[in-house]
Parts: C-alpha cells; structure tokens; sequence
C-alpha cells in the first residue's frame, strides 16, 4: 500500500488540466500532513531518474517528467525542487489529491501542470503540456495515506464508514454498489482474484446472506460479516481478516489492474531515448503486471533459430533494478506503511521505428 499515492479508471476531464476545487484545503490536517509527509523510497525514485532527467537537461535544455499517480504531491516536489530545468506533469484521479498537490507545489507555477486522468492516459497528459516524449515516469502505486486516512471515503477497515472506495468521487461504481448487487459467483471471484483471499466463498456467501435482510451499507457491517466468515483459527496470523476482501474491492471498483495492463506499456512507449521508468508497487498483483510488461520489453523479439537479430527485434528497454528492490530497514522503521513496497526500474534503450 502506498504511503504517498495510490495507483490510480473513471470519469476523467476531457483533455484539460485539473483544477482544484475551492480556493484552500478544506481538511487543514490534510494539507499540514502532506508537508510533513515523506513519500516511499524518495531519494531511490530520484537517483533512478536523475539520469534521463539530466540527459534531457544537457540535450534539450528542459526535461519532462510525468508523477502517474500524484498523490500528496510529495515525489513531485522533491523532483522540482531538485532539478530547476524540469517541468513535472502530475496525473491524478482523485480531485481531492489535485486540491492537496496543487496547493502545495503552486510556488513552482508553469513548472507544474496537473491533469486529472488515470494513469494510463499518458497520451492525454503529453498534449495536455504539449510534449512529444517523456524523459521520466513514476507510479507509485496502491491506494493513498490521503486515502486511507479520510474517514468518509471507505477506503479502511478500521473506520466504520459509507462503503464507498472511489478514488474518482466522480465515477458511478462504488463499493456499495458491488457488495450489494454483484452475484455471489462475481463476489467469489472479485475476492479470491483480486484479494487472494482463501476464504473467499465463505465471505461471499457470508455477504450475500447478510444483504438478503438489507443492504449493506457501512465498512463496519462489512468487516463484522467478515470477522464471522473468516475462521477464528485464521484470524491469529496475516493480519486484519478484512484487509484481502477491502483491496480486492477497491481493485474493482476503481479497475486498477485493467489501467495498470495499459499504463505501463503506455509509459514505456513515451520515454524518450535514456528516459526512465520507476514503479512501486504494493501488492504482488500490481508487482507482477509491472515485471511482465518490463520483461517482455526487455526481451529480444528475435524468433527462436533466427540467425540475426534484427534491429526491431532489439530489446527497447534495459531494466536498471535487481529483481524488485524493498525499501530500507531504516525507512520501514520510520514509515511502517513502506514495508511491502517493491521497487522496479528501466531505461528507454531504442526508439522503435514507426
């Protein structure tokens, strides 16, 4: 789970920067922990693209860096304040994260520019600002500290709230939605796929059950059908027996591995020559979509007993990371919420011709 961002598909606005709405951050508490905050693997994320960064700089005069998943703000204020010749193009669902970043990172102005998307709408956002190519990319994904910590959204297990989980308030699916009207068959599904819950038919049927008498509407009634469902025996070890049901929820309500199947080719498509390419992921979900996609770019599409290897056979990538790195003991002892983050990077090597 992200400490600074969530993976961020929905609703979006139609080829326009974001907007905040209102003129201030309503939840002061809010805005003051986004200046205290320190995002995940910060100075890891920052060495990794400084290269492409600094390239571009030298070549071009300025670099293109796009924050896939926005968050706080907090990468993309540490980029800007680091490298002054780069412009950072912030995307977001959650217009609620656009009003935080976009307070705090306004003191850079035409430096930064929000657009209000998924983050596989790279496309979107390079004409949004106007660029041809990217010279870095960073997605830090699974859902937000922001997230997690707005009471009202639905997002935890531990607040009783209304079942919710939209990371774009604007979108129609919610998870009310799903536990409520979904077939128990789909629940089944939806649980043991995107949670990797083993219990996952007792808790489907557990849920099924419960609505029958009247609608679920709160994650307190949710996480009580859950805590009956799950084996007492079971609840001893893995955690909250909540916690596999509530991520394979927000997964489908906000189709996060259907946009993270597109976003990252998308991104790796935008890099320019020596661009790079940083994920984090948080579950083994996300972590294996994002190894797959660097992998298969990574790889000769050479065919098997071809006696040369063609230049469009090359690979267009080098991956820059050992397998997928963790963070520090020091940082998990600091941040707790870091602890399952892998990180894995790559290099834009060939620029495919079209």
């Amino acid at each position: 789970m992200s400490v600074e961002h969530a993976p961020e598909t929905g609703t979006t606005d139609s080829g326009t920067a974001a907007k905040a709405p209102g003129a201030s951050i309503e939840n002061l508490s809010q805005r003051e922990a986004s200046e205290r905050h320190v995002p995940v693997m910060l100075d890891r994320c920052i060495n990794l693209l400084a290269p492409g960064i600094e390239r571009a700089v030298e070549e071009r005069g300025t670099a293109y860096v796009i924050d896939g998943t926005l968050g706080m703000g907090g990468h993309s204020e540490a980029l800007l304040e680091r490298f002054e010749n780069l412009v950072l193009i912030g995307i977001d669902r959650d217009l609620q994260a656009h009003a935080i970043a976009g307070e705090r990172l306004a003191r850079f102005g035409e430096r930064f520019v929000p657009v209000h998307a998924v983050y596989d709408e790279i496309d979107r956002a390079m004409e949004t600002a106007g660029v041809q190519g990217i010279d870095g990319i960073l997605m830090d994904l699974g859902v937000s500290s922001m997230q997690l910590d707005e009471r009202t959204r639905g997002f935890a297990y531990s607040y009783d709230a209304p079942l919710d989980m939209r990371m774009n308030s604007e979108d129609e699916l919610t998870a009310r939605i799903v536990v409520n009207e979904y077939s128990e068959d789909q629940l089944r599904r939806i649980i043991r796929n995107w949670g990797e819950e083993k219990f996952a038919s007792r808790i489907a049927r557990a849920i099924c059950t419960a609505r029958a008498n009247a609608p679920l509407e709160t994650t307190g009634e949710l996480v009580r059908i859950i805590q009956k469902a799950v084996p007492v025996a079971a609840q001893r070890t893995g955690g909250h027996p909540a916690k596999r049901t509530f991520q394979a929820l927000r997964i489908e309500v906000n189709h996060e591995l259907e946009a993270l199947e597109r976003a990252v080719p998308a991104a790796l498509e935008a890099l320019n020559l020596g661009g790079r390419f940083v994920a984090m992921s948080y579950h083994s979900l996300e972590d294996k979509i994002v190894k797959r996609a660097l992998t298969a770019e990574a790889t000769s599409k050479a065919p098997k007993g071809f006696p040369v290897e063609l230049e469009e056979h090359k690979p267009t990538i080098k991956i820059i990371t050992r397998g997928a790195e963790p963070p520090t003991d020091e940082e998990i002892e600091q941040n707790s919420r870091a602890a399952s983050a892998k990180l894995r990077a790559a290099e834009k090597i060939r620029i495919p011709a079209k």
